[in-house]
């Protein structure tokens, strides 16, 4: 969420950034009501201003009244003083019918807060979609076979790793069952992206819910955008704040722990790695990867979040240093990989910049998104009222950014088909054999 006044003050610049990231908005309105709460708000404060020096009048003019012997002055004092004892009533009534008004007017302006993104940092290249993402580097060669490589589709049957028809009958389309060794290797990036970013990195570990209200989607910027993405759960009677959602990503746990606090500048930064289950709907994907392990509706993330002192500069070093535990992964797991700057019309509702890691994907002959690194400023702090006092005593909104340490099953693609070898068996990189009781080969079932 923006702050009110730089909407106020920046109406240009909250407009054009809604159009760099093709979102519709209406600042106009939302400033036309804003006006008029601070109309009303304005009328209040002169009638608290009226009803205080009117309480403050009536003594006085009762001891005048007890001293004076003049008829005439006597009944104008008796005149102030009725004036005086009923105003406040009539400014008390005037103040709830405006406090009235404030109520009213809240609803509205919030709802159209929520939908005003964050502008894009200016560094981020304009672009309507993926498509125009900006390549910044590659790192490792893809792997050129002296076989017919196998898709990870067919590696999955032929070794048993996996086992997508009986997922589809238990659980509808994009389900899957991982077995076997398919379920050893998910476990074993899983433990070894949580290892390292715990006892390499210093990230507090996290066990987190991943069954949120409302406020907690709300307040992290993946509703009201979004919220088609989301299974809601719970008793059809919830209502409002009751509702209950599963999160598509650790990050919402992980950035919601803190909210409705203030914490303290020497604690900060606080740095967070959960590994959780993910769910998400897919919609708006029809068609798209309907097969094998790339787009499901289930999956496993190691996620990291950061949060830090409100300070740009501050944000952009953890943003370089979040990806790069990203990149070590790939780079231990020796997996060919590129890094992608999202365009402006590839950002979303709150991120000022976000980078995407693809990974070298022989079936698709190409890059897969396996990785997302996001930088958001005091967009979700302000959302979720996650604050922190500064050594001189200033109450300031922190800052958040999150990135994937590593998603199963999406990255068994890349290492089921970069690992494979002629006779149909994969071999087991070496940084997740110690993971796997040392196993080195996966072979064909017999």
């Amino acid at each position: 969420m923006l702050d009110i006044r730089f909407i106020r003050e920046n109406p240009d610049v909250v407009k054009k950034g809604a159009q760099l990231k093709g979102m519709k908005v209406d600042v106009d309105r939302l400033l036309s009501l804003d006006a008029d709460k601070r109309t009303v708000q304005v009328k209040l404060q002169d009638l608290q201003a009226e009803q205080n020096k009117a309480s403050k009048e009536l003594g006085p003019l009762m001891g005048q009244l007890k001293k004076e012997q003049d008829a005439a002055k006597k009944a104008e004092l008796e005149k102030k003083i009725e004036a005086a004892k009923t105003r406040p009533a009539a400014i008390k009534q005037e103040m709830v019918a405006l406090e009235e008004k404030i109520k009213a007017l809240d609803p509205e302006i919030e709802k159209l807060l929520l939908t005003i993104p964050l502008p894009p940092d200016e560094d981020v290249p304009v672009g309507k979609s993926s498509e125009d993402n900006v390549e910044l580097l590659k790192w490792g060669e893809p792997r050129k076979f002296d076989f017919e490589p196998k898709t990870h589709i067919e590696l999955g049957k032929l070794l048993g790793l996996f086992d997508v028809d009986r997922g589809v009958k238990l659980a509808g389309s994009r389900s899957y069952f991982l077995t076997g060794a398919g379920t050893l290797l998910h476990n074993a990036v899983l433990r070894l992206a949580q290892d390292f970013m715990i006892y390499e990195q210093g990230f507090t570990p996290m066990s987190v819910p991943v069954l949120v209200r409302e406020a907690a989607m709300r307040g992290t910027g993946f509703f009201p955008a979004g919220r088609e993405q989301a299974y809601r759960v719970g008793e059809p009677e919830e209502l409002a704040e009751d509702i209950r959602f599963l999160t598509g990503t650790g990050e919402v746990g992980l950035t919601a722990f803190h909210m409705d606090e203030i914490l303290s500048e020497a604690d900060l930064p606080r740095t967070y790695v959960t590994v959780s289950t993910c769910f998400r709907r897919e919609a708006g994907t029809y068609g798209k990867d309907t097969s094998g392990l790339y787009r499901i509706h289930q999956f496993d993330k190691v996620e990291q979040v950061v949060i830090c002192k409100n300070d740009k500069e501050e944000s952009r070093k953890w943003h370089r240093k979040m990806l790069s535990f990203s990149e070590e992964m790939l780079k231990r797991l020796k997996l060919p990989y590129r890094l992608l700057q999202c365009c402006t019309g590839d950002l979303g509702v709150k991120n000022a910049s976000m980078i995407d890691v693809e990974t070298w994907m022989p079936s698709r002959n190409g890059y897969g998104e396996t990785h997302s690194a996001s930088r958001l400023y005091d967009f979700q702090a302000r959302r979720c009222n996650l604050r922190y006092k500064t050594a001189d005593g200033k109450t300031l909104f922190c800052h958040t950014l999150n990135n994937t340490v590593i998603a199963s099953p999406r990255i068994l693609i890349p290492i089921i088909e970069c690992y494979q070898n002629a006779d149909g068996s994969v071999t087991v990189p070496d940084v997740l054999r110690p993971y796997m009781n040392n196993m080195e080969r996966i072979e064909p079932k017999k």
